[in-house]
């Protein structure tokens, strides 16, 4: 009879003789005292193991129909627990092995060797990687299936998911199998507070492939997430805040594809867009973020922006804003914002938000010294008044309007809110084309930033600059002749036409631009000292016909001015 060795080393020495000669009773006694010492000293007895050269004979004895097997996975699992054993552990060629015994059958088994894997590849994601691409995810899916009443197997299924569904190269595997419907049925059957936040780390990261969401959703999640709002909305326990946030959350996430989203809007007539509209007038700050943003996700399409705006959903928004100018819940305050400046996109909701008032409500947070909510204040405005020439004209003679919007054009460490106050400054004047609203402009110091939105990397804000500058030339060129020049105008025009990567539009509107600041004698001058009758005669030959069209219009004005 072999006899219980007290000695690691000896036990070691032992384990070594045995598993040659496949003593499976001396081979079980050794085992059992290496969990022993791992127990006491986890550190000192990895290191022994290792030292003694023991973990290359782990592959020959885990083996499936063996009763050492569990033992084994299960001294590899605490050795792993020990940063410093893990690349040994991988370079005594354990994984291979370790991942076949997936397919047993014996619950003891599975979960030793879950909980080794996912201990070897803790916070590796190469080696997480080299378990997808071995097939694990399928493997765990359908384990998670069967053993689901076994609680220890179950968490051991789902911290796995949790640490491989970071990685990206595992969504597609997961979205091949019926990961979604697992999970929400798991979900319905748990009581405690805790195993719901071990499923909701799985199905965060997870819901963020499109494909999975739409699984999630057909799955039946929402209801779920309903349930549990619906349960936590008036707790005031930790948990049921956490379990609020958390549950909200993932439904905003959700809607975050373009086919669950529409799945759950069913023409604006779906319970779940009821129930989420109801959260908007709720008195949790959360939920009314969450709503929100809802909102601002269904309003992803025009169809759903005009049903939303016919069904009173701006009233509910304005109302939610007003209780937050003095509240001052900033999330609250960038979510609302946001869904009025996707609201505002459509044509036929643009009067409609008007006539409702968003613009007034929208300038009360003009004082805002926080940078989101500045940029969704700018880009509502901006989305309002497209095409809108009264409203522009309004907002364009709004002294305080403007004088921010110079003021946030200035905001070199906040790009956004830099780049859409200076588009706001040209909307203004190109939608109202008027001469009040090019005065408030100038008056307000706005024509330098105009020139220098003109030299943007952004061809698009750079043409909307070119248009509003051209308007300013047209209607007031005396009041603004001072800014243009000390701007450097002139210079701005040159490497804008001098540039070949220059688009033709920007072509086509920086000669319109000089022929109408030839009016100006200083500015005339300038022109006449840089040449630019040689660009533009060399642009009569350009491929597009209305720039070398313009290029001879502008080319006898210059000619005829000289």
């Amino acid at each position: 009879m072999f006899l219980f060795p007290d000695n690691l080393s000896d036990a070691l020495e032992k384990l070594k003789i045995a598993s040659t000669d496949s003593a499976t009773d001396s081979v079980e006694s050794c085992l059992d005292c290496l969990l022993k010492a791992l127990a006491n000293n986890s550190t000192e007895a990895s290191m022994k193991i290792h030292e003694m050269g023991v973990l290359p004979l782990f592959p020959t004895l885990l083996h499936p129909q063996s009763s050492c097997t569990p033992k084994v996975a299960n001294i590899i699992a605490e050795v792993a627990k020990n940063e410093f054993m893990r690349s040994p552990c991988v370079e005594a060629g354990l994984i291979p092995p370790l991942v076949q015994l997936l397919s047993s059958t014996d619950q003891e088994v599975l979960l030793q060797t879950g909980r080794a894997l996912g201990n070897i590849c803790y916070d590796s994601h190469s080696l997480q990687a080299q378990l997808i691409n071995m097939g694990v995810i399928p493997t765990l899916v359908k384990l998670l299936g069967i053993h689901s009443h076994n609680t220890a197997l179950t968490e051991m299924c789902l911290i796995a998911f949790g640490n491989l569904a970071e990685l990206e190269s595992s969504k597609e595997q997961f979205a091949s199998t019926n990961i979604a419907e697992e999970l929400v049925h798991l979900f319905q059957k748990q009581m405690e507070h805790e195993k719901k936040e071990m499923i909701f780390e799985v199905l965060a990261p997870l819901a963020e492939n499109d494909v999975i969401k739409l699984q999630l959703v057909e799955a039946g999640l929402v209801e779920c997430l309903l349930d549990v709002v619906a349960q936590t909305v008036d707790g005031e326990r930790e948990e049921d805040i956490a379990q609020l946030k958390t549950a909200s959350d993932l439904m905003v996430l959700l809607l975050l594809g373009d086919e669950s989203m529409q799945k759950l809007f069913e023409g604006g007539k779906g319970s779940v867009f009821q129930r989420v509209l109801s959260w908007i007038p709720s008195h949790n700050h959360q939920l009314q973020l969450a709503g929100a943003l809802a909102i601002a996700n269904f309003a992803r399409n025009d169809g759903n922006c005009i049903h939303m705006v016919d069904t009173g959903i701006v009233q509910k928004l304005l109302e939610l804003l007003d209780r937050h100018v003095e509240e001052g819940n900033v999330t609250v305050q960038h979510a609302a914002l946001s869904a009025l400046r996707n609201l505002a996109i459509p044509v036929v909701n643009k009067s409609k938000m008007l006539s409702a008032g968003v613009a007034d409500v929208v300038l009360k947070f003009l004082q805002s010294e926080m940078p989101p909510v500045q940029f969704k204040l700018l880009g509502t405005l901006r989305m309002l008044i497209d095409t809108q020439a009264e409203a522009a004209d309004h907002l364009g003679t709004n002294g305080k309007l403007v004088e921010r919007l110079v003021e946030w054009c200035e905001a070199k460490d906040h790009a956004g809110v830099m780049g859409e106050s200076n588009r706001l400054l040209s909307a203004l004047i190109r939608h109202s084309k008027s001469k009040e609203v090019v005065r408030t402009v100038i008056q307000g110091g706005g024509v330098k930033h105009l020139v220098t939105m003109a030299t943007s990397e952004h061809m698009i804000m750079q043409n909307e600059a070119l248009v509003a500058l051209g308007l300013i030339a047209a209607l007031d060129l005396v009041a603004a002749e001072k800014d243009l020049v000390g701007a450097g105008l002139v210079s701005v025009l040159h490497k804008l036409l001098s540039d070949e990567r220059s688009a033709p539009e920007i072509k086509y509107n920086s000669m319109i631009l000089i022929c109408a600041v030839m009016g100006s004698e200083p500015l005339h001058k300038e022109v006449q000292s840089l040449a630019f009758i040689n660009i533009v005669s060399k642009l009569r030959a350009h491929e597009n016909k209305t720039v070398s069209h313009q290029a001879s219009l502008t080319e006898q004005r210059l000619t005829a001015q000289s």
